[in-house]
């Protein structure tokens, strides 16, 4: 569920077009030939029990795009850039697959998601544009629950 909220600077939105048929459907994702792709990294899926919280982190060197494949996820971003226009703002989005969208997510923005169904597991896919580095991953954690961050992930959604 995208709802109107002003957005942190430089996270991207893409509505998914879900073409069904007898057999299924079809639901494209994302395109070299399109404005939101950057670049390939390589692409992975993650996943979270029902109430689990995977947050908080950020990248200094890769965007993610993710996009829900199962389940219900609950989305929070925040933005801490100094430079930021929109320094401090928080996002909040409800991802599904029965109305998918792949959110962008830039460099230096705090991200993560919660397991919002309580009945399955939630399936995040991400199509990061950098592979990931063994040696020295681009991944900078922050404790969830730290209220240096306003956004409450004990809050539940209906």
């Amino acid at each position: 569920m995208v709802a109107k909220q002003k957005l942190i600077s430089g996270v991207q939105i893409k509505l998914l077009k879900v073409i069904p048929d007898e057999r299924g459907r079809l639901t494209e994702i994302l395109r070299s030939d399109e404005a939101i792709f950057e670049k390939f990294g390589q692409v992975y899926v993650t996943t979270a029990k029902p109430g689990v919280v995977k947050a908080w982190h950020y990248h200094k060197i890769q965007a993610d795009h993710w996009v829900c494949l199962a389940g219900r996820a609950r989305i929070g971003l925040y933005d801490s850039r100094e430079d930021s226009p929109t320094r401090g703002l928080t996002n909040e989005f409800i991802m599904t697959p029965e109305a998918p969208f792949l959110i962008k997510i830039p460099v230096l923005v705090y991200h993560g998601f919660s397991g919002a169904d309580p009945a399955v597991d939630t399936m995040i896919m991400n199509i990061p544009t950098e592979p990931y580095n063994y040696t020295t991953p681009d991944e900078h954690r922050h404790d969830p629950f730290d209220s240096a961050i306003p956004f409450d992930w004990k809050q539940t959604i209906a």
